[in-house]
């Protein structure tokens, strides 16, 4: 089970750090990713980081604003985003891969945190 956290409203040029925390003890197994949707938009690929936290992949937009991390022994993901745009205003959620890479597959869904980016 996944649940995310950690959204909230903030000013343009901001910053959040969104937190997956995951329940279950192999989590090491997992490769985690975070997803936004905004209302009306589809779903898309933010960033994944594999099992090690060794390789990450970041989607062009958000690329040198948003790093994404791990932490195996608190079974916690994390996505800490800067200098933040009202363009990334969405519904934020962290997905799971067993075994996959920070590419996925993405199979595992957890419920959204909302970020607001105000200008």
């Amino acid at each position: 089970q996944l649940q995310a956290y950690g959204g909230g409203l903030v000013q343009a040029g901001g910053s959040l750090r969104l937190s997956c925390a995951a329940s279950g003890r192999t989590f090491s197994s997992y490769a985690m990713g975070w997803f936004r949707q905004a209302p009306g938009m589809e779903r898309e690929f933010v960033a994944g980081i594999d099992w090690s936290g060794s390789r990450a992949h970041y989607a062009d937009s958000v690329k040198d604003r948003f790093t994404i991390s791990r932490d195996n022994a608190k079974n916690t993901a994390y996505l800490q985003m800067n200098s933040l745009k009202p363009e990334d205003t969405a519904v934020y959620l962290c997905a799971a891969s067993l075994w996959g890479s920070e590419l996925g597959p993405w199979k595992l869904w957890g419920q959204g945190t909302q970020v607001t980016v105000s200008s």
